[in-house]
C-alpha cells in the first residue's frame, strides 16, 4: 500500500506542475512563459522521484517478503 503522504506530495506536484502550465498559456511575456514551464518540467520531476520511489519500495518489500518466506500462522 502506498503510503498516503507520499501520494499526497505525488498529488500536489501534479497539481502544481498544471498551475505552472496554465500560467504558462497565459502568459504574455516570453520570459514569464519560459519560467512557468521551467516550473512545470521541475514539478513533474519531482512527481515520477515520488512514482518511482514508491515502485521501487514496493519491489523491495516483494523481495523481502519472498525472501522471508510463507508467515507461520
Amino acid at each position: 500500500m502506498a503510503d498516503p503522504v507520499r501520494h499526497k506530495d505525488f498529488d500536489t506536484y501534479l497539481a502544481r506542475a498544471n498551475e505552472a502550465r496554465a500560467e504558462a498559456e497565459s502568459a504574455t511575456l516570453a520570459k514569464v512563459r519560459e519560467r512557468c514551464l521551467r516550473a512545470e518540467a521541475a514539478w513533474r520531476e519531482m512527481a515520477g522521484r515520488v512514482q518511482r520511489t514508491e515502485t521501487m519500495r514496493a519491489a523491495a518489500l516483494a523481495a523481502r517478503a519472498t525472501l522471508a518466506g510463507p508467515v507461520p500462522t
